[in-house]
Protein backbone atom coordinates (compact mmCIF):
# COMPACT_ATOMS: atom_id res chain seq x y z
CA UNK A 1 0.00 0.00 0.00
CA UNK A 2 3.04 2.47 0.37
CA UNK A 3 4.44 2.28 -3.04
CA UNK A 4 1.71 0.59 -5.25
CA UNK A 5 2.74 -0.47 -9.18
CA UNK A 6 0.61 -0.82 -12.06
CA UNK A 7 0.51 -4.70 -11.25
CA UNK A 8 -1.20 -4.02 -7.70
CA UNK A 9 -3.67 -1.45 -9.19
CA UNK A 10 -4.72 -4.07 -11.94
CA UNK A 11 -5.09 -6.88 -9.25
CA UNK A 12 -7.82 -4.02 -7.21
CA UNK A 13 -9.43 -3.11 -10.42
CA UNK A 14 -9.89 -7.13 -10.95
CA UNK A 15 -11.12 -7.20 -7.64
CA UNK A 16 -13.41 -4.81 -8.02
CA UNK A 17 -15.39 -6.25 -11.40
CA UNK A 18 -15.76 -9.58 -9.42
CA UNK A 19 -17.36 -8.02 -6.51
CA UNK A 20 -19.36 -5.58 -9.05
CA UNK A 21 -20.52 -8.69 -10.79
CA UNK A 22 -21.16 -11.13 -8.15
CA UNK A 23 -23.55 -8.61 -5.70
CA UNK A 24 -26.03 -11.32 -5.88
CA UNK A 25 -24.32 -14.02 -4.48
CA UNK A 26 -24.33 -15.29 -1.02
CA UNK A 27 -23.57 -18.14 1.35
CA UNK A 28 -26.85 -19.79 1.84
CA UNK A 29 -27.58 -22.43 4.95
CA UNK A 30 -28.52 -26.02 3.41
CA UNK A 31 -30.27 -28.20 5.69
CA UNK A 32 -28.21 -30.86 6.38
CA UNK A 33 -28.90 -34.44 7.66
CA UNK A 34 -25.74 -34.23 9.94
CA UNK A 35 -24.18 -31.86 12.19
CA UNK A 36 -20.29 -32.04 12.41
CA UNK A 37 -18.09 -29.65 11.96
CA UNK A 38 -15.65 -30.31 9.51
CA UNK A 39 -12.21 -28.20 8.97
CA UNK A 40 -9.93 -28.10 6.01
CA UNK A 41 -6.69 -25.98 5.94
CA UNK A 42 -4.13 -25.03 3.24
CA UNK A 43 -0.76 -22.63 3.47
CA UNK A 44 0.63 -21.11 0.19
CA UNK A 45 4.37 -22.03 1.64
CA UNK A 46 6.63 -19.20 0.92
CA UNK A 47 3.79 -17.96 -1.69
CA UNK A 48 4.87 -14.28 -1.54
CA UNK A 49 7.07 -13.08 -3.87
CA UNK A 50 7.82 -9.42 -1.80
CA UNK A 51 8.85 -10.99 1.47
CA UNK A 52 8.85 -15.26 1.19
CA UNK A 53 6.25 -15.77 3.73
CA UNK A 54 3.52 -18.08 3.60
CA UNK A 55 -0.47 -17.37 3.27
CA UNK A 56 -2.59 -20.15 5.30
CA UNK A 57 -6.10 -20.30 5.67
CA UNK A 58 -9.05 -22.72 7.03
CA UNK A 59 -12.24 -23.37 6.15
CA UNK A 60 -15.04 -24.64 8.94
CA UNK A 61 -18.32 -26.16 8.06
CA UNK A 62 -21.07 -26.76 10.40
CA UNK A 63 -23.20 -29.76 8.68
CA UNK A 64 -22.72 -28.84 4.58
CA UNK A 65 -22.89 -25.05 5.78
CA UNK A 66 -19.85 -22.80 5.72
CA UNK A 67 -19.78 -21.32 9.12
CA UNK A 68 -16.04 -19.91 9.47
CA UNK A 69 -13.04 -19.26 7.41
CA UNK A 70 -10.05 -17.03 7.36
CA UNK A 71 -6.75 -16.79 5.34
CA UNK A 72 -4.22 -14.57 6.58
CA UNK A 73 -0.17 -14.12 5.77
CA UNK A 74 2.10 -15.73 8.38
CA UNK A 75 3.86 -13.40 10.84
CA UNK A 76 6.94 -14.99 10.02
CA UNK A 77 9.13 -16.88 7.26
CA UNK A 78 8.40 -21.12 7.56
CA UNK A 79 11.79 -22.76 6.96
CA UNK A 80 9.70 -25.16 5.58
CA UNK A 81 6.34 -26.10 4.23
CA UNK A 82 5.48 -28.65 7.05
CA UNK A 83 6.25 -25.91 9.72
CA UNK A 84 3.97 -23.26 7.50
CA UNK A 85 1.32 -25.90 7.15
CA UNK A 86 1.26 -26.88 11.00
CA UNK A 87 1.06 -23.48 11.78
CA UNK A 88 -2.26 -23.35 9.55
CA UNK A 89 -3.06 -26.73 11.04
CA UNK A 90 -2.65 -24.62 14.66
CA UNK A 91 -5.57 -21.94 14.07
CA UNK A 92 -7.86 -24.15 12.05
CA UNK A 93 -7.78 -26.69 15.23
CA UNK A 94 -8.26 -23.18 17.80
CA UNK A 95 -11.25 -22.25 15.42
CA UNK A 96 -13.46 -25.64 15.70
CA UNK A 97 -12.07 -26.05 19.72
CA UNK A 98 -13.69 -22.68 19.78
CA UNK A 99 -16.86 -23.64 17.87
CA UNK A 100 -17.34 -26.69 19.48
CA UNK A 101 -17.69 -25.30 23.36
CA UNK A 102 -19.95 -22.90 21.44
CA UNK A 103 -22.17 -25.27 19.95
CA UNK A 104 -21.92 -27.28 23.41
CA UNK A 105 -22.96 -23.78 25.20
CA UNK A 106 -25.91 -24.34 22.80
CA UNK A 107 -26.81 -27.71 23.76
CA UNK A 108 -25.45 -29.03 20.12
CA UNK A 109 -23.45 -32.23 21.57
CA UNK A 110 -21.36 -34.33 18.73
CA UNK A 111 -21.18 -38.14 18.67
CA UNK A 112 -17.80 -38.02 17.17
CA UNK A 113 -14.50 -36.20 17.24
CA UNK A 114 -14.48 -33.03 14.70
CA UNK A 115 -12.29 -33.50 11.39
CA UNK A 116 -10.02 -31.61 10.27
CA UNK A 117 -8.66 -32.32 6.42
CA UNK A 118 -5.16 -31.23 5.53
CA UNK A 119 -3.16 -32.10 2.10
CA UNK A 120 0.45 -32.35 3.94
CA UNK A 121 1.54 -35.93 5.21
CA UNK A 122 4.18 -34.33 7.35
CA UNK A 123 1.40 -31.83 9.46
CA UNK A 124 -0.86 -34.72 9.45
CA UNK A 125 1.51 -37.43 10.51
CA UNK A 126 2.90 -35.05 13.22
CA UNK A 127 -0.30 -34.51 14.96
CA UNK A 128 -0.72 -37.98 15.61
CA UNK A 129 2.71 -38.65 16.35
CA UNK A 130 3.42 -39.20 20.03
CA UNK A 131 7.34 -39.31 20.01
CA UNK A 132 8.75 -35.61 19.13
CA UNK A 133 11.34 -35.29 16.97
CA UNK A 134 14.47 -32.66 17.32
CA UNK A 135 14.13 -31.13 13.21
CA UNK A 136 10.88 -29.97 14.38
CA UNK A 137 11.64 -28.52 18.05
CA UNK A 138 10.62 -24.74 16.19
CA UNK A 139 7.15 -25.87 16.37
CA UNK A 140 6.87 -27.65 19.62
CA UNK A 141 4.37 -25.67 20.90
CA UNK A 142 1.51 -25.52 17.88
CA UNK A 143 2.37 -29.25 17.77
CA UNK A 144 1.35 -29.97 21.73
CA UNK A 145 -1.91 -27.75 21.15
CA UNK A 146 -2.98 -29.87 18.14
CA UNK A 147 -1.70 -33.24 19.46
CA UNK A 148 -3.41 -32.84 22.57
CA UNK A 149 -6.57 -32.17 20.93
CA UNK A 150 -5.82 -35.34 18.68
CA UNK A 151 -5.31 -37.29 22.06
CA UNK A 152 -8.39 -36.55 24.23
CA UNK A 153 -10.38 -37.43 20.88
CA UNK A 154 -11.77 -33.80 20.09
CA UNK A 155 -10.34 -33.31 16.97
CA UNK A 156 -9.21 -35.85 14.14
CA UNK A 157 -6.73 -34.80 11.34
CA UNK A 158 -6.77 -36.46 8.02
CA UNK A 159 -4.85 -36.08 4.66
CA UNK A 160 -6.72 -34.68 1.51
CA UNK A 161 -5.37 -34.90 -2.09
CA UNK A 162 -4.49 -31.35 -3.10
CA UNK A 163 -7.04 -31.92 -6.05
CA UNK A 164 -9.93 -31.87 -3.38
CA UNK A 165 -8.29 -29.34 -1.34
CA UNK A 166 -10.62 -26.08 -1.89
CA UNK A 167 -9.58 -24.11 0.59
CA UNK A 168 -6.61 -23.15 -1.90
CA UNK A 169 -8.86 -20.85 -2.73
CA UNK A 170 -8.41 -18.46 -0.04
CA UNK A 171 -4.45 -18.76 -0.36
CA UNK A 172 -4.01 -18.31 -3.95
CA UNK A 173 -5.36 -17.34 -7.87
CA UNK A 174 -6.51 -19.86 -9.82
CA UNK A 175 -7.84 -20.13 -13.55
CA UNK A 176 -11.81 -18.56 -13.77
CA UNK A 177 -12.96 -22.20 -13.96
CA UNK A 178 -11.02 -23.69 -11.19
CA UNK A 179 -12.11 -20.62 -9.32
CA UNK A 180 -16.06 -21.00 -10.18
CA UNK A 181 -15.24 -25.12 -9.18
CA UNK A 182 -13.76 -23.88 -5.53
CA UNK A 183 -16.63 -21.24 -5.05
CA UNK A 184 -19.31 -23.40 -5.75
CA UNK A 185 -17.79 -26.11 -3.88
CA UNK A 186 -18.44 -23.74 -0.90
CA UNK A 187 -21.29 -22.75 -1.51
CA UNK A 188 -21.04 -19.13 -2.30
CA UNK A 189 -23.67 -19.32 -4.93
CA UNK A 190 -26.19 -16.16 -6.26
CA UNK A 191 -30.00 -16.79 -5.32
CA UNK A 192 -31.85 -19.82 -5.75
CA UNK A 193 -34.52 -19.65 -8.45
CA UNK A 194 -38.07 -19.37 -6.88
Amino acid sequence: MHAPTDSHWGAVKRILRYLRGTTTYGLYITHSSFFDLCGFTYVDWAGSTDDRKSTGGYLVFFGQTLISWKSSKQRTIARSSTKAEYKTLTNGTAEVIWLQYLLRDLQIHFASASTIWCDNLDATNLSANPIFHACTKHIEVDYHFVRDRVAKKKIQIHFISSHDQFTDVLTKPFPTALFTTFRFKLQVNPPPSA
